[in-house]
């Protein structure tokens, strides 16, 4: 049997002088170093899903995702180093001719992964059952993980994320996408903590979603902090993200934790918490995404991300 346990992962303390002077403590939880690429959530998500693929002696993995999915590099990675073949079955039939100017894609291409593009109708029904059935059909035997890696399996994972020492704290955060983090963290988190989510999608399907796997109600999302949508950014993130990086050396994404932490020191700034309150951030990884959107920037003349 393969192992895919975890080390245990640090916090570490944010000073800022905007915190200090409202009375906040603020930590962050360093999932990013996990792994360079199977980093942050992605690793909590694959964890459960690995072990049960490995103990079903199911040798393909299969999955879906989009140009620049953080998921779709993780599960290629966590292919190559823990021995399975991978299929990714990739959002927008345009990009096939694009993959070798998408470094996402070309990264889980060179990890081994098969890349198959669909258009974006026919990626809309990629968790019916016909369809499931069609890809079984054309490639055979697969362990299928649903887009962004979320099932029960990986609700478990993330539930480990938070320990006995992280009780202590008021709030716990976290960027959402998904859904499967946030609710992996409200189902081990204390009664008396809330559960702070910041999405990166407009819209309100998020909290269906992670109604469907969380156990508790101490838990709200904040959706003032998307900057417009899915990986959509300003200079305004980025100069905050490049700035965030020079105080602490924590690198941050422009598409998930960089709108976080941007949410999380605003909200500190307005008074949202009071005098006392100690924060944990989760940091969720995303980082291999950074060089992709620098390309989307530079053909924008918009300011890199510096990391």
């Amino acid at each position: 049997m393969k192992n895919f346990e975890l080390p245990q992962i640090p916090n570490e303390e944010l000073f800022f002088k905007e915190i200090e002077e409202k009375g906040v403590r603020l930590c962050i939880k360093r999932e990013d170093i996990i792994h360079p690429f199977i980093s942050g959530n992605k690793y909590r998500k694959l964890k459960y899903n690995l072990a049960e693929a490995s103990r079903s002696n199911q040798n393909t993995l299969l999955t879906f995702g989009g140009a620049f999915s953080n998921h779709i590099a993780a599960v290629a990675q966590a292919g190559e180093t823990f021995g399975f073949k991978t299929i990714g079955v990739i959002r927008g039939d345009e990009l096939e001719a694009k993959v070798p100017q998408n470094p996402t894609l070309s990264f889980a291409r060179s990890k081994g992964m098969h890349l198959t593009f669909i258009s974006r109708e026919e990626y809309r029904r990629k968790d019916e059952a016909f369809y499931i059935e069609k890809l079984h059909n054309h490639f055979g035997k697969f362990y299928l993980i649903p887009e962004g890696g979320t099932n029960p399996m990986a609700v478990k994972g993330c539930e480990e994320i938070l320990t006995e020492n992280d009780k202590s704290f008021h709030y716990i955060t976290c960027s959402v996408g998904t859904g499967g983090t946030i609710a992996g963290l409200i189902n081990s988190s204390a009664i008396s903590q809330q559960v702070l989510g910041f999405p990166a999608l407009k819209g309100g399907f998020l909290n269906k979603e992670i109604c469907k796997f969380a156990t508790g109600d101490n838990w709200r999302l904040l959706n003032d902090y998307s900057f417009g949508g899915y990986a959509k950014v300003t200079g305004n993130l980025i100069s905050f993200i490049n700035l965030f990086y020079k105080a602490t050396g924590v690198p941050l994404d422009p598409v998930y934790t960089g709108k976080m932490m941007f949410g999380i020191l605003d909200l500190i700034k307005k008074g949202y918490f009071k005098r006392g309150t100690e924060i944990l951030s989760i940091h969720t990884g995303g980082i291999q995404g950074v060089s992709g959107m620098n390309k989307k920037l530079k053909k924008k003349n918009l300011p890199l991300i510096c990391i």
